[in-house]
């Protein structure tokens, strides 16, 4: 399958940021060089103390987990639970987020010696989140609780909350998605920033770490190290694509340490069969680990990725890695399938420019892998894009992605005529639609797109964030520039212009797209790494490029080279 699709595709603009007050003040007053100030300021760390702040976070800085909406009122009645023995079932969802928050909640409440019940409910046929067919069968496993704790959903389920409720059940939410425009659901307690003004930034992995923190402050365990439980909350916040701000940033900086060093079973294995060894960054978890613990649930169920979390042996860890990495295998096969018809059908659109959002459509598409194959879509021809799985009764489930300037939200409430349901957020979203009403959401969908979106918009930019020259590369650089991660959301990895270098030809062919090449420039030279390259039509040197400084982990030595993302003959 081809990376990259048939149709024409207008190259990105690129555009150098402006050069930012203060950074020489900042990189004099810190000891640091000219470029790292650039940098911190690009972040809006204008002092040394907020540099220090940011470059070294320390644990005793997280706040006070109370202050979270209905935090006692939800510690006060698992509490309770925990004293009476009750029937506790936790109801999650199928990402990471989901089963990282399941395997938390379980283990602080199992220090408190109670076991909980856990339901995840599947994809396919509960479908997401807090649902009447997800209560039903929870019941049937597990008998009617006296708790249900949901995680990572349930904040828009107001029937299924007040069902609950009128049978006698108590519900406690602990989430992060938006309020329903209706209100919140009538429960003992929901435990969601969104009821407040801050801490916006965290899923629900590090929503219940601070719950976890705010029971252990009600009542002590000598036993329990919340510590050691940052490994799990590094891995939904990272695979959530939250922003890596505030808190959120200390808990994935100490939680991706822990997962280096992790005595979890099922994490070890995992990290061996995805090659992860040695210093683990954001990367490992968004291409690694992450994709392997979500196959389960887009194919599936994700009771084999919680299992993993919980795996108390090495055997069983070993085991279940195992069949998440042939679930992962399964889902690029499905994914590549998808992919493949949806170029074929691209190809058959014409000339992108005149084409101002794209929505495509099968009977053979897995709904489990339409999100991922819309959002490389979207990249590739910078659209909002929606991809439409239909059904066997010819109903379709789509998954849209977006680019910015254009809310999918918004959008989906211009064209509701068309479609059966729809939601989400500005960026990712979803729709149910008739198959025989595809072509008329198709062309109100990119009204709405032609009218929200000038040309500009809809052409990519490559947006550069300073002008280095590899000189400027030293060890001294690479110590600062290191404690800038982790990268990820709001903390984007910094994308940098070296102007006219000259590339050392042939250079090395690897998997027969990639290039590993040495650059260099003025008399200094570094190995460069450019993956998809276009073999065989290089652009003639000398080059501008447009790369990634990256430090990775070999035998048990730090090492940095250099990342291309775009190359153009120099100007």
């Amino acid at each position: 399958m081809s990376d990259i699709s048939p149709i024409s595709i207008r190259p990105p603009r690129w555009l150098l940021k402006p050069a930012v007050e203060g950074a020489a003040e900042l990189a004099a007053d810190m000891g640091v060089s000219p470029l790292m100030a650039q940098l911190l300021v690009q972040r809006g760390i204008t002092t040394v103390e907020q540099a220090r702040d940011f470059l070294v976070p320390k644990l005793a800085t997280l706040g006070d987990p109370t202050v979270l909406p209905e935090m006692n009122a939800a510690v006060e009645r698992m509490l309770r639970a925990v004293d009476n023995k009750e029937n506790v079932v936790l109801y999650g969802d199928y990402d990471v987020d989901g089963v990282t928050s399941m395997a938390l909640m379980h283990l602080i409440l199992k220090a408190y010696g109670l076991n909980t019940h856990l339901f995840l409910p599947t994809r396919m046929e509960e479908g997401y989140g807090l649902s009447h067919d997800g209560i039903a069968k929870c019941y049937e496993q597990f008998g009617k609780p006296d708790l249900l704790i949901a995680l990572d959903c349930g904040t828009t389920s107001l029937t299924e909350v007040a069902r609950l409720k009128a049978e006698g059940v108590d519900c406690v939410i602990v989430d992060h998605h938006e309020l329903s425009p209706l209100g919140k659901p009538d429960c003992l307690a929901l435990v969601n920033p969104k009821l407040g003004k801050d801490h916006h930034y965290f899923c629900t992995a590090g929503l219940v770490f601070k719950v976890s923190h705010a029971l252990l402050k009600a009542r002590m365990l000598e036993s329990y190290d919340l510590k050691e439980t940052l490994d799990l909350v590094a891995l939904g916040t990272v695979a959530d694509l939250v922003p890596l701000i505030d808190e959120n940033r200390l808990l994935v900086r100490r939680g991706l340490e822990a997962l280096a060093q992790t005595t979890r079973h099922g994490l070890k294995a995992l990290k061996q069969i995805a090659g992860v060894e040695g210093l683990v960054q954001t990367h490992h978890v968004g291409f690694r680990l992450g994709p392997r613990l979500n196959a389960a649930g887009r194919l599936d169920t994700a009771a084999t990725a919680l299992n993993l979390l919980l795996a108390d042996n090495d055997a069983l860890g070993t085991e279940l890695a195992e069949q998440l990495e042939a679930h992962n295998k399964d889902r690029q096969n499905v994914e590549q399938a998808v992919h493949a018809e949806a170029e074929a059908m691209l190809a058959n659109i014409g000339e992108i420019d005149k084409v101002s959002a794209i929505v495509l459509g099968s009977r053979k598409w897995h709904p489990g892998v339409i999100g991922i194959v819309a959002s490389r879509i979207s990249r590739l021809c910078h659209r909002p894009t929606i991809l439409v799985s239909i059904d066997e009764n010819g109903v379709g489930k789509g998954s849209g992605r977006s680019i910015p300037g254009f809310s999918l939200v918004a959008a989906i409430e211009i064209c509701t005529e068309h479609l059966l349901g729809g939601g989400g957020h500005a960026m990712a979203a979803g729709i149910s639609v008739k198959e025989e009403n595809i072509d008329a959401f198709r062309t109100a969908f990119q009204n709405a797109a032609r009218e929200a979106l000038s040309k500009e918009e809809m052409t990519a930019v490559l947006e550069l964030d300073a002008e280095v020259r590899l000189r400027d590369l030293s060890l001294n650089f690479f110590e600062s520039y290191k404690l800038l991660e982790p990268f990820g959301q709001k903390n984007t990895e910094p994308l940098f212009l070296c102007r006219r270098v000259t590339p050392r030809l042939p250079g090395r062919t690897m998997k027969e797209k990639h290039l590993r090449i040495m650059l260099t420039q003025d008399g200094a030279s570094m190995e460069a790494r450019w993956f998809n390259a276009p073999i065989g039509r290089l652009p003639p040197a000398p080059w501008d490029v447009a790369m990634r400084i990256q430090r990775g982990w070999f035998r048990g030595v730090e090492q940095w080279q250099l990342t291309l993302e775009a190359v153009r003959s120099a100007e």
